[in-house]
């Protein structure tokens, strides 16, 4: 089977890396096949990217409008465009968003010194405990629990989306996203929450490739697609604790 004939459906996610999903049987060699351990390697190499691109960002944040922007379009070339060439695009992103991320970081530690460390010991928190709820089968990503986490997801990027039209066009934008009132507070708990489930959606995804035996550009796609979600859980959790600080 070609690389292109493996872009089919696979099911409903939340994280826009699913946009354009995945199913079906595939005839392929055994060592052509994606396995559960070459997409958690490949998840170590994209967090250590990413760790590597922070360090750029906090020591020199006028990288980050540019990293930021380079970043959001590979993205959307991995997504939508080439998903086989994950191998090539993945590590680029998560080297420009980790740059990103640190110059972002800074600005946050500047003003609310500690908020760093807690906003990393927290996503990696969130990560190691819903990744034993889904392994023990606490969690289970039914069609049900896909609707909610896809419906959650796409009514956040919908708020998020109207806002910044309306600051382009000289508006105030919506002030539930930026306020540290208890509307604004439980926004963000609300958003970190659906960010966090989306990961369930992403320990499924990549195991249940691995279980029918996907290409193995699928390791790379599947661990870019953990990324974008950590990438987006920590910002939240960023923005939460700065609320919080407030």
């Amino acid at each position: 089977m070609s690389k292109h004939s493996a872009l089919n459906t696979f099911g409903r996610s939340g994280n826009p890396a699913f946009t354009k999903n995945f199913s079906g049987s595939y005839d392929i060699p055994v060592n052509e096949r994606m396995t559960l351990d070459g997409a958690v390697n490949k998840t170590g190499i994209l967090l250590s990217l990413c760790f590597g691109g922070a360090f750029v960002g906090w020591n020199i944040p006028s990288l980050m409008a540019p990293a930021a922007i380079i970043g959001f379009i590979l993205a959307l070339v991995t997504i939508f465009r080439s998903p086989s060439k994950a191998g090539s695009t993945a590590p680029l992103y998560s080297f420009s968003q980790g740059i990103f991320l640190g110059g972002v970081t800074m600005i946050f530690e500047d003003s609310y010194p500690g908020i760093a460390i807690q906003a990393i010991a927290l996503t990696f928190g969130i990560l190691a405990s819903l990744l034993f709820c889904y392994k023990s089968g606490i969690i289970k990503p039914t069609e049900n629990f896909r609707l909610m986490v896809f419906s959650g997801t796409v009514g956040i990027g919908m708020v998020y989306l109207v806002s910044i039209l309306m600051n382009m066009f000289g508006g105030p934008g919506i002030s539930l996203i930026h306020s540290n009132g208890l509307f604004g507070i439980g926004f963000s708990l609300f958003v970190v929450a659906m960010a966090s489930l989306n990961l369930v959606l992403d320990f499924d995804f990549i195991e249940d490739g691995a279980e029918k035996g996907m290409p193995k550009y699928m390791e790379w796609y599947g661990a870019f697609a953990l990324m974008v979600t950590l990438i987006w859980l920590y910002m939240e959790i960023l923005r939460l604790l700065a609320k919080l600080r407030r």
